[in-house]
């Protein structure tokens, strides 16, 4: 289903519960194509993050990455924010509550920025990502930056050296993004 930020989507994949637990497909390509993803996804990721942990916002330039993002277990805040300089979005921003529980994905294209806080005691977040990592090529945008305004649902997040000096979205070289 659609976001508030046209390409980002939330997808709730199919789930077969019964007493014994559930099974869940967690990517289908076909169905993922017919819903509007036709990345090709390269590389797979795996966090485990503790309360109040917050990770990002980042993104990469030259390597921009779709990402199809999931929690395995716990409960997340998930909040994109869409870097394209051309975009009628640019410095918009939509979140969502993903979690073991709801099952729910979160789908961002390229050309957004991407981050998350641990709302659980803790969290372990699998995502997809259409390119492989390079730190040479790494950005981020400070996760409080007021003129984005992202309404995160903790305060006082437990942040990396790296994501605590992120400058603001008016401080991006735009022609780098």
């Amino acid at each position: 289903m659609a976001t508030a930020l046209p390409g980002v989507l939330l997808l709730e994949p199919r789930v077969f519960a019964d007493p014994r637990g559930f099974f869940m497909e967690t990517y289908h390509r076909q169905r993922y194509e017919e819903a509007g993803i036709q990345d090709t996804f390269v590389q797979d990721n795996f966090s485990h993050s503790a309360k109040n942990v917050l990770r990002g916002l980042h993104y990469q330039r030259k390597h921009a990455q779709a990402k199809l993002v999931q929690v395995i277990k716990g409960v997340i805040f998930d909040g994109v924010v869409d870097i394209r300089p051309n975009s009628p979005c640019f410095g918009r921003w939509t979140g969502e509550e993903l979690s073991e529980f709801n099952g729910r994905q979160i789908y961002v294209p390229k050309g957004f920025a991407h981050g998350f806080c641990v709302l659980s005691e803790s969290a372990d977040v699998l995502y997809k990502c259409s390119d492989f990592y390079d730190p040479t090529d790494e950005g981020g945008i400070i996760w409080c930056d007021p003129d984005i305004g992202i309404q995160w649902p903790i305060s006082v997040p437990l942040l990396s050296e790296k994501d605590s000096q992120y400058p603001g979205l008016r401080s991006l070289d735009l022609e780098k993004l």
